[in-house]
This record gives C-alpha cells, structure tokens and sequence, in this order.
C-alpha cells in the first residue's frame, strides 16, 4: 500500500479548526476534518497521532483514513473534505 504524507498549510489548519469548532457541517466532512489534522505531517503540527490512534479515537476505520489521506493528496484540498460523488450507473428497467 502506498504512504500518502499529509502536509497542511497554515491557513489550511485555521479553516480546518473552525470547520471542525463552528457551525453546522455534515458528519463525514467533519470526521475528514479531524483526520487530516491529526494526520497532519507539516511544520505547524504539535504532536501527530498514527493511524491507530484516530482510528480508536474517532472509531473509523483504518481504510477511511487511508482514502482521505489518499484524496488530499491526488485530488486537493476541498476534495478530500467533500464527500465523493457515486461512479455507479444504473440501468433503467
């Protein structure tokens, strides 16, 4: 499997604390909130937790982890935080 290292700016790691602190949000777009800043790999980060760690804490899946992590760093920013729309193409009766 591959490693996806996530590195999050500052302003990245502002928007992420007051996503996660204020307002009304979906669930999942806040638990990938919390992922990437605990995953977080940058010069701004405390103390980085392993995988382990936020999986037992914020009670996810270590796959969940992996394909936020994996989107941040393909697809971007906002794309790792939205929730990824269905490939799946249904076939009308």
């Amino acid at each position: 499997m591959k490693k996806y290292v996530v590195t999050l700016t500052k302003e990245e790691r502002e928007v992420l604390g007051n996503l996660v602190s204020k307002g009304k949000h979906y669930s999942q777009k806040i638990l990938n909130a919390l992922i990437l800043l605990d995953c977080d790999a940058g010069e701004h980060q405390v103390s980085r937790s392993t995988n382990e760690e936020i999986a037992r804490v914020l009670n996810v899946s270590m796959r969940k982890i992996d394909r936020v992590k994996k989107r941040f760093v393909e697809e971007g920013f906002d794309a790792a935080l939205d929730k990824k729309k269905a490939d799946r193409i249904y076939e009308k009766k």
